[in-house]
Parts: C-alpha cells; structure tokens; sequence
C-alpha cells in the first residue's frame, strides 16, 4: 500500500520512472488478466503497454492509492474487451459468449445490462452486498469467473475442485445472485 503511494505521487509529478515501477510490481499480473482474456500473448503485451499509457493519461485527476491494482485490472479488461471486439478473436469469443450466457440466468428479462436504465449505483452496491454475503472461497471463484474470465479448467486447476464441482457452484451463485437483485429491485 505505501509502494503504491509512492508510485502515485510519482505519476501525479509527471515522473516517468512512475511505468517502470508499475510494471516491475504488476506488469505480469495486467499481461495474464489482459492473456485471459484476449487469448493471445502478443496482444496481452500490447494491452498491457497500453494499460501504462492509460494509467499515465489517467493520474491525475484520479489517485488511486488505496485501490491501484483493481485500478489497473479495469483499464487492462477494458482495452483487452476492446481488442479483442476490434481484432474479433475468434477464440476468446466463443468463452465470452458462454460467460454471456451464465451472467443472463441472473437477468430475468433477458436484456443486456448496458440497455437497461438501471441505477448503476444501486447495482453496485446489490452486487457488492451480494459479494459480501459469500465466504472467501466462493467470492473468488466468483470474480475469477466473471471477472477475470477464467475459464472453467483454468479454475478447476487453480481451486482444485473438479469441473463439475465448479459448474454446479457457478449455477447456484448465481441463482443466488438473481435472488439478491429481484429482492433489491433491480429487475432487468
């Protein structure tokens, strides 16, 4: 948290040792999000590089000193999202549209969330309740999955529960999430 800070105060002086130090502490950890994701370790790199670019555009006006890691991952996900639509990756579409498919047994009308006119305040704050309400385990399991878009097997491998096992914990997650948002009154 201090090494953060530091880095944060290096950025916010405009001082370019500010990347070097970013990259030292999570440059591999941006590139596997950003590999998850694209399925491609040649754009992962650039993704990554471009993570830096942003991080650089972005502080200021933003310090995010006490959250610059989940900073990042934000801004890696979203320009791997974003390439990964611009180069239209084959391979990583097929995973997309299945984590697609998961996420809408939780919206009841079917409609996709960026076409509702829900409060996204009031979303945040069911999902976090709902996050919250699950132990550790099944937390990250949870944003491993829909978050990081890990892949099942990856899971499996990385938990050390079987497929099925996982397949069957996704499924009742997210009944209990839709639970959570009907009971919320976040109807989609």
């Amino acid at each position: 948290m201090e090494e953060d800070s530091r880095i944060i105060d290096l950025y916010l002086k405009r001082d370019q040792s500010a990347i070097t130090l970013t990259a030292e502490k999570y440059g591999g950890r941006l590139k596997a999000v950003a590999k998850q994701i694209t399925g491609d370790a040649f754009m992962a790199d650039e993704c990554e590089n471009d993570t830096y670019m942003e991080a650089w555009q972005s502080i200021p006006p933003n310090e995010p000193r006490t959250y610059f890691f989940p900073y990042l991952t934000r801004i890696v996900r979203h320009i791997a999202l974003n390439r990964c639509e611009k180069e239209n990756a084959k391979k990583r579409q097929g995973n997309l549209s299945e984590l697609t498919e998961e996420m809408q047994e939780c919206i009841s009308s079917g409609e996709d969330l960026e076409g509702s006119v829900v409060d996204e305040l009031m979303l945040s704050k069911s999902i976090n309740g709902f996050l919250a309400s699950l132990d550790e385990d099944k937390r990250n399991i949870f944003v491993r999955r829909y978050y990081f878009m890990d892949d099942i097997k990856g899971l499996s491998q990385r938990t050390g529960y079987s497929e099925s096992k996982l397949k069957s914990m996704l499924m009742r997650m997210r009944e209990k999430l839709k639970e959570r948002l009907e009971k919320d009154g976040i109807d989609f």
